[in-house]
């Protein structure tokens, strides 16, 4: 069997796909929602800017609200646009272990933030979970998510129940500027790229989930003209519900059986929890027909699951842990059609993710000058850890950019959560 050709008929492959018509399907996508027509990409306003500069010398308190950990700190940028943190406190996210209430959450902030209570007026809030940016900056928390269990605050406004708990403490004053973590991402990049005069910013999380967010000028969001002063508007694409593409039958048996069917198709094919399973359901597709060695074969069908760790590193040829991968079982043939597969798997997530950026840097309207790319801030260990998906990702994006005549820079920012959140409560209030 031609492996290739098959896996071009499974849509598996990038050569399955035209860049264009998807990336036309993806900014079709990205208007509709904004307008607040029915959209597979909800485009929701995270009420930030990028105009104003990050100032110098301010201390801001930041807290970031995870899948596991709590983290609160002090921060302030330096003159080079550094940043310094300081007062730094880690926990256990309330809830994740056991059912928590609303007071109890809010016990743990205001007892990290007391500490340093002379040194902030603001706060940058990044909070993971799904939630309603407010105009006033606030939250409205929609569902918890990541085995999180405060049921109080499900339609509660967060940053409300934050100020009130702070000010019953005798902490006066004090304002809470909420985003996402994709929000945060794109924030974090703008320390970097004012230094290289960006002319506008992306943020990109590619791990165990996908998201984007882009910045738009605030007359295109049609469902919001006559509320939004005249300038800019960062956008939450939630990019990880983009559905007007096709998929292949072994992509769409995999979403039937997943916890969430038809949702969040496009985070299906590109994101870290989800690569291992979808090679894993073609190396068995495979198997039926005969591809590998009878005892290859026979192995594979026993099989419950694959991790994307073992794949990845039977790909990479790297000496590390292979786990059943590395059976006598399976022939060194058997290995190369494991690779062949996967390598297909991260080209399309590659080939996806590079649309997903092209499609921001379209809809903001910058990048027109090289000496003033859009600044592209990535975070996520699926996109620097996956074999060659990085790569991958910059020779799509190169070949595609050329053709629309647009520049970026990629960056990377470290503890984008936490830069982020720091340049939203330091520029928000201004």
């Amino acid at each position: 069997m031609d492996i290739t050709a098959w896996l071009k008929r499974q849509m598996v492959s990038a050569e399955a796909y035209d860049s264009e018509q998807l990336l036309t399907s993806f900014l079709d996508e990205m208007t509709k929602g904004l307008n607040g027509e029915a959209s597979s990409l909800a485009m929701i306003p995270a009420y930030v800017a990028t105009e104003a500069a990050v100032p110098a010398g301010r201390s801001v308190a930041v807290i970031d609200a995870g899948g596991t950990n709590l983290r609160t700190c002090i921060a302030r940028f330096d003159e080079t646009g550094r940043i310094e943190l300081s007062g730094f406190s880690k926990q256990p996210m309330p809830g994740r272990d056991k059912k928590a209430s609303a007071a109890e959450f809010y016990t743990v902030l205001a007892d990290a933030l007391e500490p340093v209570k002379d040194e902030f007026d603001c706060i940058g809030f990044c909070f993971s979970y799904p939630a309603t940016i407010l105009p006033n900056l606030d939250g409205r928390l929609l569902r918890w998510t990541k085995e999180i269990k405060i049921p109080d605050l499900i339609g509660k406004q967060i940053g409300a129940g934050l100020i009130q708990t702070l000010e019953a403490r005798g902490m006066i004053g004090k304002r809470v500027a909420m985003l996402n973590d994709t929000v945060a991402t794109l924030l974090a990049g703008m320390a970097k790229g004012q230094g290289f005069r960006a002319s506008s910013y992306i943020g990109l999380i590619l791990g165990t989930g996908t998201n984007t967010a882009y910045v738009e000028r605030n007359e295109n969001i049609g469902k919001l003209k006559g509320q939004l002063p005249p300038g800019s508007q960062v956008i939450n694409v939630e990019a990880g519900g983009f559905s007007a593409f096709a998929r292949g039958p072994v992509d769409l048996q995999l979403d039937e059986r997943s916890e969430n069917p038809g949702g969040h198709v496009f985070e299906k094919t590109i994101s870290g929890v989800y690569m291992g399973p979808l090679t894993f359901e073609l190396l068995k597709t495979l198997a039926a027909e005969n591809v590998f060695s009878a005892t290859g074969k026979a192995l594979l069908l026993t099989l419950e699951n694959l991790s994307t760790i073992h794949i990845d590193n039977l790909s990479a040829k790297n000496g590390r842990d292979i786990g059943v991968l590395g059976s006598e079982a399976f022939t060194d043939a058997d290995r190369e059609i494991m690779r062949t597969v996967f390598a297909a798997v991260v080209d399309r997530a590659a080939l996806l993710t590079a649309v997903n950026i092209l499609a921001g840097v379209v809809k903001c309207g910058s990048g027109q000058d090289p000496e003033r790319p859009v600044c592209v801030n990535i975070d996520g260990s699926t996109y620097y850890k996956t074999f060659q998906l990085a790569d991958k990702v910059q020779a799509h994006l190169k070949i595609m950019l050329s053709e629309h005549g647009l520049h970026i820079r990629c960056i990377r920012v470290d503890d984008a959560p936490l830069v982020g959140a720091a340049i939203a409560g330091l520029t928000a209030f201004q």
